[in-house]
């Protein structure tokens, strides 16, 4: 890293998307008078008897749950996605389009615990949150072009209920940020004749700098074109295409590395680290995909603190994303936190 370069405003991009962001690591010193988020820690019971997630707990239109011992899937009782009974298509010259969309919608039960994350779970509760992720893959694919597996995680971004659990959507079509995704890697290939990612993370090991956790399984960075302050991403260390794909040493990996990240995030202002995250793997097709590198993007919220948020308005909406702290200086912040959760220190 030229420290000279980067410590003045610069741009990045990022060559998974081909878009550009601007970096002002000058601005980490401004005031801070705007809107302070609740950072409060709240304690929740092991069961509570409203949640409709709870073992044996009855859902908002009657279902009622099984007594789950560890993961618990149902299809999302209001559904985004559907089954379409007849494909159409309409376009008015070129300025009124629309087309019909299949596809469904689930909902995973991470635990039957109420009161716990992802962070604070064991490592075999985890693997088994990477089992029903590779088992759902697997099963939707066989349907639909695209599986998007995702979590978001905590009040601040949006979750309706504090149980732990996260989603999965399939559909017949391509969203729009794999789609650059998908448009990116196969350029690469074609241009470089390596894998983009598989490139990326080799270099990234070499250079030692945005590195948040490793194993032999995987890597976990923040990527040197981030966005949000303290995101990062989670790659497999071999060519792997999709979550269906994985075997049980990067299963085990996975949940490893998983707690590593989650419990360094938790620590960082220990609050319960909120975020958005979810899968990125080779869409379903019959064309070639050796160009996809299965990933997982983990977009956190916070900037300076637990109740410190970070917002795309402005410039980011009309011009550019932008940040502050430079993603070296994020990965550090990240990678120096303790491994024991800081739940368990208070003990």
């Amino acid at each position: 890293m030229n420290m000279q370069h980067d410590a003045k405003p610069h741009r990045r991009r990022n060559p998974l998307t081909g878009e550009w962001l601007l970096l002002s690591p000058q601005r980490t010193q401004r005031p801070w008078q705007g809107k302070v988020e609740d950072g409060t820690v709240r304690l929740r019971p092991e069961h509570d008897e409203g949640c409709y997630l709870c073992p044996g707990n009855t859902r908002m239109q009657g279902q009622v749950n099984p007594d789950y011992p560890y993961t618990y899937v149902f299809d999302n009782d209001f559904s985004a996605l559907n089954d379409c009974a007849k494909y159409w298509k309409c376009d008015e010259d070129g300025l009124f389009q629309s087309e019909s969309s299949d596809g469904t919608c689930r909902v995973i039960c991470f635990s039957r615990r109420h009161d716990l994350t992802l962070a604070e779970m064991d490592h075999l509760a985890l693997t088994k949150v990477v089992e029903v992720w590779k088992s759902q893959t697997a099963e939707l694919e066989q349907k639909y072009r695209w599986v998007q597996v995702f979590e978001n995680k905590g009040e601040i971004m949006g979750c309706s209920n504090p149980h732990p659990h996260g989603q999965i959507w399939a559909s017949d079509f391509i969203p729009q940020e794999p789609a650059k995704e998908e448009k990116c890697q196969a350029e690469y290939l074609q241009q470089y004749g390596r894998n983009l990612l598989l490139t990326y993370i080799e270099k990234e090991l070499e250079k030692d700098e945005r590195i948040v956790a490793v194993n032999e399984q995987w890597v976990c960075l923040v990527p040197y074109w981030a966005i949000w302050p303290f995101e990062t991403l989670l790659v497999p260390r071999r060519h792997t295409l999709r979550m269906s794909g994985i075997d049980a040493a990067q299963r085990d990996g996975l949940a490893a590395i998983m707690k590593e990240l989650l419990v360094r995030y938790d620590n960082l202002f220990n609050t319960s680290f909120p975020y958005s995250m979810g899968w990125h793997g080779a869409p379903m097709g019959d064309g070639d995909s050796d160009h996809w590198q299965l990933h997982a993007h983990y977009y956190p919220p916070l900037l300076r603190s637990a109740d410190i948020k970070k917002f795309m308005v402005g410039y980011e909406m009309l011009g550019c994303p932008q940040r502050d702290i430079l993603p070296e200086q994020a990965a550090e912040m990240i990678r120096s936190q303790s491994l024991i959760h800081y739940k368990q220190l208070k003990e």
